[in-house]
């Protein structure tokens, strides 16, 4: 759980950082998008680099939600009579139903987003529009209801973040009375700037920031 974790949030962090080239302009956005696809030429064969980082990154998240359901059956049977008192902390609820629930929405946002963004089924300007155009195209003001859905979907992986970043620096041991405040301080630091970087380009788009 905390590898593919750790796996998956290297990746955002690469993302987000691509996705806000977006404000250097179209030909700088155009021109990131065309690099991903020829990372490694004339060495390899075009496309082949990315293609790998998506087979790692498909894996990661096959192991990670197998992980997730893994966890919770075992922690089901280590107790199978429920414990008398009904009482549960707020933050046991929260973490509980965050990671749960939030992880199929997260989800359903990650097929969603493939369809609209990487084979183009659900974009209105289809395969042959340039990435900057279909991204524009994508959150214009007329498809609010996307931004909104987007948004939402964004500040559930955002919360999933940094719950996970902290349950993945208990299980690796690496918390302690002393670094338990510095810890808990990065853990929300990394989630809120991935989930505002993120967040940052639909919104401006939407808003004309962007056009």
């Amino acid at each position: 759980m905390a590898v593919t974790g750790g796996i998956l949030v290297l990746y955002l962090v690469a993302h987000m950082i691509g996705n806000l080239k977006i404000f250097l302009g179209e030909d700088d956005f155009n021109h990131y998008a065309h690099w991903l696809r020829t990372m490694g030429e004339p060495a390899v064969p075009y496309r082949t680099v990315l293609t790998v980082i998506e087979v790692v990154l498909g894996v990661s998240v096959v192991l990670h939600m197998w992980s997730a359901v893994s966890l919770a059956r075992r922690a089901r049977a280590a107790r199978p009579v429920k414990y008398q008192s009904k009482k549960k902390s707020h933050a046991q609820g929260y973490a509980t139903h965050t990671m749960r629930y939030g992880g199929i929405i997260i989800a359903l946002y990650v097929v969603w987003h493939l369809l609209d963004l990487t084979f183009y089924v659900v974009n209105p300007k289809g395969s042959d529009a340039s990435p900057y155009d279909r991204m524009v195209a994508d959150f214009d003001p007329s498809r609010w209801y996307i931004t909104v859905w987007y948004v939402v979907a964004l500040l559930l992986v955002g919360l999933h973040l940094h719950h996970g970043i902290w349950s993945a620096f208990q299980t690796l041991g690496l918390r302690s009375k002393r670094s338990e405040g510095l810890l808990r301080g990065l853990a929300l630091a990394v989630a809120v700037v991935i989930t505002a970087g993120f967040i940052s380009v639909p919104v401006s788009i939407t808003f004309g920031w962007v056009s």
